[in-house]
C-alpha cells in the first residue's frame, strides 16, 4: 500500500483529509514540531495546531512541550485496534448485504415480488419440507434433481406429491427410469414445452417464477389461501390434466388416498352407477366453524355441476371441465350424514384436505 492508498484508508476509517495528511507525515518524521509538520505536509500552518489536538483526542498521537509545542504518534496498537473493529464490521456488513440479497426474508405477507429465481427456489425447497397434506409442482429435471431431498422428506412425512416434469426434447432424453421417482413422488406426469417454476403446497403457498427462456426474470411468492386456488387451476388445466404420467405409486386397490375431492369423485362416480359401497374416512375442517374434523362412513352418492351434460356416458369418468364447479359428495357416518366438499369448499358441511377410500366392494 502506497502513501496515497494509505491516506485514503485513514480517510475511510473516519480522520478528515487534513488529519490522515499530518498523521502520514508525523508516522515518517517521527516526532516534530507543530511547524515542522505543517511544512512536511499540505496541511495549512493556520490549521494545524487544531488537527493536532483532534488527532489527540482520537488517540492517534500525543502532544507535549519542548520549547514549542511538538508531536509524536503514539503507540499504534489502539489506532490498530480501531482500525482492524472497523475492517471487521465492514466485512460482516459486506456479508450481510450479500445474504439480503441472495435470500431475502420473505415477510409474511400475501404476496411478494423477488427479483431472482435463487430466492424463489430456496423458498421452495423449504416449504417443501414443511409439507402436509399435498405439494403440487412443475420443474425441469435438473431442478427436480436438486429438490429430490426435500421432496423424499415431504413424501416421507405423508404429503401427497405430484411432479409435472418438462424437459427439452433437444437435451434431455424421453425415457425415465422408476427408481429417479420410487419414495419420492407420488405422481408424475411429462411435459416437453417450456413451463415455469410452479409450486403449490398445501393450499396455501405458492411459489411462481417464468420459464428460463422468458426474457424476465422475477419471483412470485404467494402465503394466500384464495390467490393459491387460482395457480391450482393452472396447474390442473395446463400442466396436469392434458399430460401423459410416466409414474405413479398410486394403489388401485383400497386404501386410496385423494388430496382433491374432484379426483375422488372422478374415480369412485363409476363405481357407485354399479352398486358399489364405497367407504372412506375424510379429514379436514367444519366449512361453519373452521374446527377440524375426522369423519368415516360410506359415500352414498356424488354430485358436480357438470352431471347433467347428456352426452356424457352414465358409467363414464366425467371430464375435468364438468367438474370446474360445485363438486361434493355425501357420506354417511353413523346416524349422521354430511356433504364433503374440496378445496374452497362454502355450500357443504365440510371441506376436505384428505380422502381415504378404505373399503370398496362390488
Amino acid at each position: 500500500m502506497d502513501l496515497a492508498e494509505l491516506q485514503d484508508a485513514l480517510e475511510d476509517a473516519g480522520l478528515s483529509q487534513y488529519q490522515a495528511e499530518a498523521y502520514n507525515a508525523l508516522l515518517q518524521l517521527g516526532a516534530a514540531s507543530a511547524t515542522e509538520l505543517a511544512d512536511a505536509c499540505a496541511v495549512p500552518t493556520a490549521r494545524i495546531y487544531d488537527v493536532l489536538r483532534d488527532l489527540e483526542t482520537k488517540g492517534y498521537i500525543e502532544t507535549y512541550e519542548q520549547d514549542s509545542l511538538r508531536a509524536r504518534a503514539c503507540d499504534p496498537e489502539t489506532v490498530l485496534e480501531d482500525l482492524r473493529s472497523r475492517a471487521t464490521m465492514l466485512e460482516a456488513a459486506a456479508d450481510e448485504i450479500e445474504d439480503r440479497w441472495e435470500a431475502p426474508e420473505v415477510d409474511r405477507h400475501m404476496l411478494s415480488i423477488v427479483k431472482r429465481f435463487e430466492t424463489v427456489f430456496q423458498r421452495a425447497a423449504s416449504i417443501i419440507r414443511e409439507a402436509e397434506n399435498e405439494v403440487q409442482l412443475s420443474v425441469t429435471a435438473d431442478q427436480y434433481e436438486e429438490l429430490k431431498p426435500a421432496l423424499r422428506e415431504a413424501f416421507e412425512n405423508g404429503a401427497i406429491v405430484k411432479v409435472s416434469l418438462h424437459t427439452d426434447p433437444e437435451r434431455d432424453g424421453p425415457s425415465f427410469d422408476s427408481m429417479d421417482f420410487e419414495g419420492v413422488v407420488t405422481e408424475v406426469r411429462h411435459r416437453t414445452l417450456p413451463t415455469p417454476f410452479v409450486l403449490l403446497v398445501d393450499r396455501t403457498q405458492t411459489c411462481f417464477a417464468p420459464h428460463a427462456h422468458s426474457l424476465n426474470e422475477y419471483g412470485v411468492l404467494v402465503d394466500d389461501y384464495t390467490l393459491t386456488y387460482v395457480f391450482h387451476w393452472y396447474f390442473q388445466t395446463c400442466l396436469w390434466e392434458v399430460l401423459d404420467p410416466v409414474y405413479s405409486a398410486r394403489d388401485d386397490e383400497p386404501p386410496v388416498v385423494y388430496a382433491d375431492v374432484r379426483r375422488c369423485v372422478r374415480d369412485i362416480e363409476p363405481m357407485l352407477s354399479e352398486d358399489a359401497t364405497v367407504r372412506a374416512t375424510v379429514t379436514g375442517l367444519d366449512t361453519g366453524t373452521g374446527d377440524h374434523v375426522e369423519l368415516t362412513g360410506e359415500i352414498t352418492e356424488v354430485y358436480y355441476s357438470g352431471m347433467t351434460d347428456t352426452t356424457a356416458e352414465a358409467d363414464s369418468t366425467p371430464a375435468l371441465s364438468q367438474l370446474a364447479g360445485q363438486v361434493c359428495f355425501t357420506l354417511r357416518a353413523g346416524e349422521e350424514t354430511y356433504t364433503v366438499g374440496g378445496w374452497g369448499a362454502v355450500l357443504e358441511d365440510v371441506e376436505a384436505t384428505r380422502v381415504t377410500v378404505t373399503k370398496l366392494d362390488l
